[in-house]
């Protein structure tokens, strides 16, 4: 049994959750923010048997799509504002970052 950790963008999260429900697996959704660019995520936790990964994996892959998007810097704090210029900067988002861990025992009650 695994445990996948797949942290999304909230902009792919309603596809990514109606395409794991159509493929029968179940997810417990986390509104998370990311640390980088301050926004919001969503962390999906999905347990499953480990003949089925790759397939969960696939359905991520397939969902989450990365994409360029213009993010205003965060001025810079206690530094000098004198030589801050507050132009956007176009930075990568989305896709997904996920983490595949071992379960040694699942409970259900």
């Amino acid at each position: 049994m695994k445990l996948i950790i797949a942290v999304v963008q909230d902009q792919d999260s309603n596809r990514l959750s109606n395409a794991l429900v159509e493929h029968n697996f179940r997810a417990t959704k986390l509104a998370t923010t990311g640390g980088f660019l301050k926004s919001g995520n969503t962390t999906f936790m999905i347990g499953t048997d480990d003949a089925r990964v790759e397939k969960a994996l696939e359905i991520i892959r397939i969902n989450c799509k990365a994409r360029d998007q213009l993010v205003a810097p965060v001025s810079p704090m206690g530094g000098n504002a004198d030589s801050y210029v507050p132009y956007p900067v176009e930075v990568e988002v989305g896709g997904a970052t996920v983490f595949v861990l071992p379960i040694e025992q699942f409970l259900q009650f």
